[in-house]
């Protein structure tokens, strides 16, 4: 039924229909989230084998001991499986703790305080990052804490505005980064095409030398398709346009294995590294190297991965499935959406001004989404219409219930805008 061809007699109608299946979900006091990106329970039970998998062995393959100090950019069997998961060779790989997000900003925070050649970012005049939205909130987290602007670009499906992008390099000399989630991006779930991943690489030679872009490949191996496409590798782009420096990467096995205990990766060229390894060594004397032996022992090859994550795209895919079946059983005529092929989400547009109701609507009727304009810089939608879902937490039962209510508020906020 589309709402937006009703008569208000038959609007008014459909608005106490509605109001009536809300309330009753009202009554059933649900306590029901999809907010985050989490996985669930049975995906971090994959990786149970962690815990004693070194049965007392504490001493790599290539023969250190993991219990002591040193090795500040990790071990090199670590740095070989981030190397396979970027597509650069290990050398340029270090490896951290559980997550990328700390990686990420303690590259940002190198240099935003240090810089290139000595051009930190703080001494220039409003340093400003591009931002692709919709995107990772937690991203520009790391802008807001740095006192970093932003400016946006649209996503398309084959990734950034590009046109928009080097415009802006051209005519903002304070631009010094931008964000990227290359595959599956959140919460699109768009992958970046050949022609696209090609021209960021080229963005080094029109940029400043201090701009850098971060490549946050969250998503590499998170596929739910059979046959799924592939990213071109940028690290080889970069280096047929000698940018190599203007290109962070960075990927973690936070959905891989434990996400509160997994290991991640910054890969780069070797200036880059170099100066991340010396301000590490103010911060650490050696990462957890225990870890990541032990991720070694679970994944000794490239196959043991690949195998591990396809038992991830078997729970999650049958998620996928029950959102979007609601969708397009329900919500065609109030929205559109991504049929994402990987990652953790599915991005929603309502219609124009109504996410913040959505949300409302939904958190009374016990169901927390992701706030509304989460996925735009500074929190703030200008058409207040997007909404990311998370469907991999809940259980099947939780996130079907969660996916009932989410269509009956969406349909509820659409309908109630018309007749007033």
């Amino acid at each position: 039924m589309n709402s937006q061809s009703l008569a208000p007699e038959q609007l008014q109608t459909l608005e106490t229909e509605l109001t009536t299946a809300y309330e009753a979900l009202k009554k059933e006091n649900l306590k029901l989230d999809i907010t985050r990106g989490k996985p669930s329970t049975e995906q971090v039970s994959l990786a149970d084998n962690l815990d004693g998998i070194l049965n007392g062995n504490f001493i790599s393959d290539s023969g250190i001991d993991t219990r002591n100090y040193g090795h500040l950019r990790g071990l090199p069997e670590s740095c070989k499986l981030g190397g396979e998961i970027l597509g650069v060779p290990e050398s340029q790989v270090i490896t951290g703790g559980n997550g990328s997000l700390s990686l990420m900003h303690s590259v940002a925070l190198l240099h935003y305080l240090y810089g290139y050649n000595n051009q930190a970012w703080q001494q220039l005049d409003k340093p400003t990052f591009i931002c692709p939205v919709p995107g990772y909130d937690r991203h520009f987290s790391i802008c807001e804490n740095l006192n970093i602007e932003m400016i946006t670009v649209p996503m398309t499906e084959a990734g950034p505005d590009m046109d928009m992008v080097e415009s802006l390099l051209k005519t903002h000399p304070n631009i010094v980064g931008m964000w990227c989630v290359p595959k599956y991006s959140n919460p699109t779930g768009s992958s970046y095409s050949s022609e696209t991943v090609e021209r960021i690489a080229k963005l080094g030679k029109i940029a400043q030398p201090y701009f850098r872009v971060f490549w946050d490949n969250a998503y590499a191996i998170h596929t739910i398709e059979e046959s799924p496409e592939k990213l071109s590798n940028i690290w080889h782009a970069c280096q047929e346009n000698s940018t190599e420096d203007s290109v962070w990467q960075f990927a973690s096995s936070s959905k891989v294995s434990f996400a509160g205990a997994g290991i991640s990766w910054v890969a780069g060229s070797d200036s880059n590294l170099q100066a991340f390894e010396k301000l590490l060594g103010v911060t650490t004397i050696g990462s957890d190297k225990v870890n990541q032996l032990r991720h070694h022992r679970l994944f000794p090859n490239r196959s043991a991965l690949v195998s591990h994550m396809q038992k991830h795209a078997n729970i999650v895919q049958a998620k996928f499935e029950i959102v979007l079946k609601v969708l397009n059983d329900e919500l065609q005529e109030y929205g559109h959406w991504t049929e994402a092929k990987g990652g953790y989400f599915i991005s929603f547009d309502s219609q124009p001004g109504l996410a913040k109701n959505i949300e409302k609507l939904a958190s009374e009727a016990g169901l927390k989404l992701t706030p509304a304009g989460a996925t735009f810089p500074y929190g703030k939608d200008p058409e207040d219409r997007n909404i990311r879902i998370a469907p991999t937490f809940p259980c099947v039962e939780e996130l079907e219930k969660a996916m009932e209510i989410f269509a009956v508020c969406v349909k509820l906020a659409t309908v109630r805008k018309h007749l007033h």
